[in-house]
């Protein structure tokens, strides 16, 4: 085996530069390291919903996560428009969990969703329908999906609903179980 030392290796012509060739693995040496390769799956972000927000029946309603856990880029609004506005273009990995409970009476929730919407429209729907007789005290609608973001107007924001045959629907009745988030997958 051949060792070649020196401190740069630039093409003689254009910009491409060729290490190996199909099928060959190119290895760092033990303790070297990379830079310069890869990515950063940013922005990101993690919020919960702080408190409980009564939802009116039957309507689909924003969230308000108002509680940051991160957000790498200050692209998430925790305070008016509940809503995350990448900065940078690319596909997202976006996650969210409702937690929908009864503010007074236990077991009278017939089914609740958790929606996530870009720009206003609905793109991804967590329905939880016992499709019977049965009601529920609290439900938790999880769900995922990869956005394509614009980086510049396309945003994101997270809805509720549900069905209470008394009482009222509320949603993050304690800290940290409706939450939202989205980081940037490195392409």
């Amino acid at each position: 085996m051949s060792k070649i030392e020196t401190n740069t290796i630039a093409p003689s012509t254009g910009t491409t530069l060729t290490l190996g060739e199909n099928g060959d693995t190119v290895t760092l040496g033990t303790g070297a390291t990379q830079s310069g390769f890869g990515g950063t799956n940013t922005p990101a972000f993690r919020a919960y919903q702080g408190s409980a927000q009564n939802i009116t029946n039957n309507t689909a309603t924003k969230c308000q996560i108002n509680t940051e856990d991160f957000d790498t880029d200050s692209d998430y609004d925790n305070s008016s428009n509940y809503r995350f506005t990448p900065t940078t273009a690319g596909k997202y990995y976006v996650y969210a969990q409702t937690t929908i409970s009864n503010s007074t009476s236990a077991n009278a929730l017939t089914y609740t969703v958790a929606i996530i919407k870009k720009n206003g429209s609905e793109i991804l729907r967590s329905n939880m329908d016992p499709n019977d007789s049965q009601q529920h005290n609290q439900n938790a609608n999880f769900l995922a999906t990869v956005v394509d973001m614009n980086g510049s107007s396309d945003y994101l924001e997270l809805f509720a609903q549900s069905n209470a045959t008394a009482g009222s629907p509320l949603v993050g009745n304690e800290t940290n179980q409706t939450w939202f988030g989205a980081y940037k997958i490195i392409e």
